[in-house]
């Protein structure tokens, strides 16, 4: 494994790679950059992954590295922990963990029932809680825990009341591990991407209120291609929270730091597609 690594790794490239929701979209996106990188992979995803294995042993620097998969759903703690406790004693311990499965809902809070809130919650929030408890068992000093999250992390959108709880939350989980976990020199990253092209988003593109689909436009859309090389730069440095681009980048800025324009802008763009969605139904 001599040849250069494609991303600026702080403490060199990760020997062993755990990533939930690696079936599609970004976790199979990164699982595959990964393997070039010389890496040993887990997988562990509620379906199959014979298709992503086969990409993974396509893509690998090194015909002896491994790649692995198992099914677990992370809302399942006890199940994601013993596909985890598995997976250590065939691959060795991660030095680098991604959660990266989540699931999306859009609909205003009126028009949800209690079961989709809670299904959201489950799996981003509670997942996330439950994958980090099972690899920390096992991670050791100088390794890293990254939270896939979205800019709905930082900042609400029309009809995402269920996803902006589940991905806030999910920030206030990695804010405070950062603070545990660094006194056992254990990194955290946050990685807060805009709108990325997944197969998850087309689905959910069929159905979005005309409200969310231009309250997200402020902050645009990326392709894989374009968003994934950013995020693994970002993680490969170890900074805690991560976007991946500019507009990204301006929309969390304004929140966090003009939060009361930040909310002007999102009024005017809901007030301005309610009114192109009325005269659309006229």
């Amino acid at each position: 494994m001599t040849a250069t690594p494609h991303y600026p790794w702080r403490h060199g490239a990760p020997r062993t790679v755990f990533i939930t929701g690696a079936s599609s979209g970004i976790g199979r996106d990164m699982a595959r950059r990964l393997a070039a990188e010389g890496v040993h992979i887990a997988l562990f995803n509620r379906s199959g992954a014979d298709e992503v294995l086969a990409e993974l042993r396509a893509a690998a620097r090194s015909p002896t590295q491994r790649f692995a998969a198992w099914r677990a759903d992370v809302a399942q703690g006890g199940a994601i922990e013993a596909a985890v406790r598995q997976a250590v004693a065939e691959l060795g311990t991660p030095d680098l963990a991604i959660h990266s499965a989540g699931v999306l809902h859009n609909g205003p809070l009126a028009q949800s029932t209690a079961h989709d809130f809670e299904h959201v919650i489950d799996i981003n929030l509670k997942g996330s809680r439950h994958f980090a408890a099972a690899v920390l068992a096992h991670m050791q000093a100088r390794s890293h825990l990254v939270f896939i999250a979205s800019l709905a992390a930082l900042t609400g959108n029309f009809g995402y009341t269920a996803y902006c709880a589940s991905k806030f939350g999910v920030r206030g989980l990695a804010e405070a591990l950062r603070f545990e976990l660094r006194l056992q020199d254990i990194d955290v990253s946050l990685c807060c991407p805009g709108e990325i092209i997944t197969p998850m988003v087309l689905q959910e593109k069929r159905h979005m209120h005309p409200i969310s689909a231009a309250m997200k436009a402020f902050a645009g859309s990326r392709t894989l291609d374009a968003s994934v090389p950013a995020l693994l730069h970002g993680i490969a440095r170890r900074r805690f929270e991560i976007t991946d681009g500019p507009r990204p980048a301006l929309t969390a800025f304004l929140s966090r730091h003009t939060p009361r324009l930040s909310r002007r802008i999102g009024d005017a763009i809901a007030v301005r597609a309610l009114r192109h969605a009325t005269k659309d139904h006229r």
